[in-house]
């Protein structure tokens, strides 16, 4: 089982979903964690629903920091993913430790303005993103396997849609 961990700022849209995404859809082939470096206190309500309208359990889904994972007690990490978008010059955050890394480069959709339906679809256009992402994700086989080769894989899912961020903030 590999540990995988969700980094965005602040841990109440992307990174929260991309956790309750890979819980569903993993098949207990991984755990996910998610966490911010400046945490917002709470689960974005549209993120919440977003994923309660596609059948995704949220049960204990919350916001958090990401130094619930850097210390001695936490988990070990096997992969870390950053979600935040370096377009928008957000500061994704580092954690110490985890032999991979990845990053998938998301708009926030808790700052997508509009109206609601807008809101709403900003929400579900990045949640369709991780999602597809997830789905690849779930497919690589990590078992027996060198970091370089899996890195390679984790790679490839990141590359094969570069248009996500300029997609979405065209939407926003």
């Amino acid at each position: 089982m590999q540990n995988v961990l969700f980094l965005c700022t602040g841990n109440s849209a992307r990174s929260l979903m991309a956790e309750a995404l890979l819980r569903h859809w993993s098949d207990g082939m991984f755990t996910a964690f998610s966490a911010g470096s400046h945490p917002a206190g709470e689960p974005h309500a549209v993120a919440l629903e977003v994923l309660e309208a596609r059948d995704i359990p949220i049960h204990g889904l919350r916001s958090k920091s990401w130094d619930e994972y850097a210390n001695a007690h936490a988990p070990v990490m096997d992969l870390v993913i950053t979600v935040c978008d370096t377009v928008a010059n957000e500061v994704c955050p580092v954690l110490p430790g985890a032999s991979l890394r990845l990053h998938w480069g998301l708009p926030d959709p808790a700052s997508a303005q509009g109206d609601e339906a807008a809101v709403r679809e900003a929400f579900s256009t990045v949640c369709d993103k991780l999602e597809k992402r997830i789905a690849q994700l779930v497919t690589i086989p990590f078992a027996d396997r060198d970091p370089e080769s899996i890195q390679a894989d984790l790679d490839a899912i990141a590359a094969s849609d570069d248009t996500v961020a300029a997609d979405v903030t065209d939407e926003v």
